[in-house]
C-alpha cells in the first residue's frame, strides 16, 4: 500500500499523520496518508509526451506553506447581486441541478468502518441512501473507474488533489491527466469531479500564494486539465470549482473571482465552510451565492458544524437546512460526516448525541432535500 491519499480542507488545522486503513476509495487506498508537500509540487517522473497543440509555460516552483493556523480569518468577499431571478438557473453538466431541489451526500469516514459497512449505517438511520458520496484522491493516484460499494442512485464526487502550476502549464503532466480522464470516461455513469479545491487559501501548492501571488495559473491549469478530458472524451465528467468561504490571505491578487475558470469550464460552483468561530451559514456562504448563482448551481461541497455543548451543534445543522431551503440556487450539498480526522479534536460525524442526529434526519428526509 505505497499510494495513499491527501488531506481535506480541514487538513490546515491538523500535522501529517501516517495513513489510516479506514479512509479508503477504492479499498487499496488510504484517505488519510499525507503525500508531503514534496509530492504536491513535484514534477511527474518519467518520461510524458507533451501535446503539440499546448505550448508549454515556464515552470512556477511554489514555496513551502504555512499552517493556516498563523493566519488571520480573512474577511468574506463582496457579494455580486444577481441580474435574474434564481429560478431561471440551470446547468450542472451531466450531474444536472433541479431546481428547488438539494442533492444530500457526504465525505462519509467512520472509525473502525468499511465504505459499505459505513452507508449502511447512515442508510438505517436516516430511511434513506447518499445521493453523492465524496472521495479523495492525490494528484498521483490512479483515479477510479469504478467503486464497487457506490449506490446506485449515488453520483461520486471526487476530489482530486492538485499541485503546483508548473507541472500542468509545462505540459509534462499531460499523459498523467489523460490516463486519469480515460479512467474516469469508463466509469460509464456522471460523476463530479473538484480539482484543485480550496486554491483561495494558502495552505496548498496550487493557490497563488505559492504561485507567484498569480492566480492566472491556476485559471489556465484548470483550463488545460478541462479541454485533455474533453479531447479524451470524458463527458460524464461534472467540473466542480470550489474555494474556500473567505480569501486567506485577503489580498487582491487572492480574491476567489481570480481563479474562476469561466463559465465555459465550470458546471458547478463549490464552496467549503465550517463553523469554526461560530459563522452562521448566511455568513459562509451568501457571498459566494451572491456572487455566482445568476450562472451556475452552488454545491456545499463540504461543511460540518462544531458541538459547543448542548444543542449548540443540532441547533447549527436546523439552520443550515433552513437556510439551503430559503436560497434555491443551492443544488447540492455533500456534508464531512466523520469521526477519523486525524490532529483534530471535533469528531465531526453526524451522529455525535441523538439531538444532532434528529436535526440531520429531519433535513435529510425534508422534501427539500429528495433531488
Amino acid at each position: 500500500m505505497t499510494e495513499v491519499r491527501p488531506r481535506h480542507a480541514l487538513d490546515r488545522f491538523a500535522g501529517a499523520p501516517a495513513a489510516v486503513r479506514s479512509h479508503r476509495a477504492p479499498p487499496r487506498f488510504s484517505r488519510r496518508g499525507l503525500l508531503g508537500m514534496a509530492a504536491l509540487t513535484a514534477v511527474a517522473t518519467g518520461t510524458v509526451a507533451v501535446r503539440k497543440l499546448r505550448p508549454a509555460t515556464p515552470l512556477t516552483t511554489p514555496s513551502t506553506a504555512p499552517s493556516p493556523r498563523d493566519v488571520p480569518a480573512a474577511t468574506s468577499p463582496t457579494p455580486k447581486k444577481s441580474s435574474r431571478p434564481k429560478t431561471t438557473l440551470r446547468g450542472g453538466g451531466p450531474v444536472p441541478y433541479v431546481p428547488g431541489k438539494v442533492l444530500l451526500g457526504s465525505y462519509l469516514g467512520l472509525q473502525g468502518m468499511s465504505e459499505s459497512a459505513a452507508l449502511a449505517l447512515r442508510r438505517e438511520q436516516l430511511g434513506r441512501e447518499q445521493r453523492i458520496v465524496h472521495v479523495f484522491y492525490a494528484w498521483h493516484d490512479t483515479l477510479p473507474d469504478h467503486l464497487s460499494w457506490l449506490p446506485k442512485r449515488a453520483y461520486p464526487m471526487i476530489s482530486w488533489r492538485g499541485t503546483g502550476h508548473g507541472p500542468i502549464l509545462n505540459g509534462s503532466s499531460d499523459g498523467q491527466i489523460a490516463r486519469s480522464a480515460r479512467r474516469l470516461r469508463r466509469f460509464g455513469r456522471p460523476l463530479l469531479l473538484r480539482w484543485g479545491w480550496e486554491m483561495n487559501g494558502s495552505w496548498y501548492a496550487w493557490s497563488a500564494a505559492h504561485n507567484g501571488d498569480d492566480a492566472s495559473g491556476y485559471v489556465r491549469s484548470w483550463q488545460r486539465l478541462h479541454d485533455i478530458f474533453r479531447e479524451e472524451g470524458a463527458d460524464n465528467v461534472s467540473w466542480v470549482w470550489s474555494p474556500n468561504w473567505n480569501d486567506s490571505p485577503d489580498e487582491a491578487w487572492n480574491r476567489m473571482d481570480e481563479y474562476y475558470p469561466g463559465d465555459t469550464y465550470v458546471d458547478w460552483v463549490g464552496v467549503s465552510g465550517y463553523n469554526l468561530r461560530r459563522e452562521t451559514p448566511q455568513t459562509l456562504f451568501k457571498p459566494i451565492y451572491d456572487a455566482y448563482t445568476s450562472r451556475k448551481p452552488l454545491m456545499i461541497t463540504e461543511v460540518g458544524a462544531q458541538d459547543r455543548g448542548g444543542r449548540t451543534k443540532a441547533d447549527w445543522i436546523d439552520l443550515f437546512s433552513a437556510w439551503c431551503r430559503q436560497n434555491p440556487g443551492v443544488g447540492a450539498v455533500t456534508w464531512f460526516d466523520t469521526d477519523t480526522h486525524p490532529g483534530y479534536h471535533e469528531k465531526w460525524r453526524i451522529d455525535t448525541d441523538p439531538e444532532s442526529l434528529a436535526a440531520y434526519r429531519r433535513m435529510a428526509r425534508h422534501p427539500h432535500f429528495s433531488a
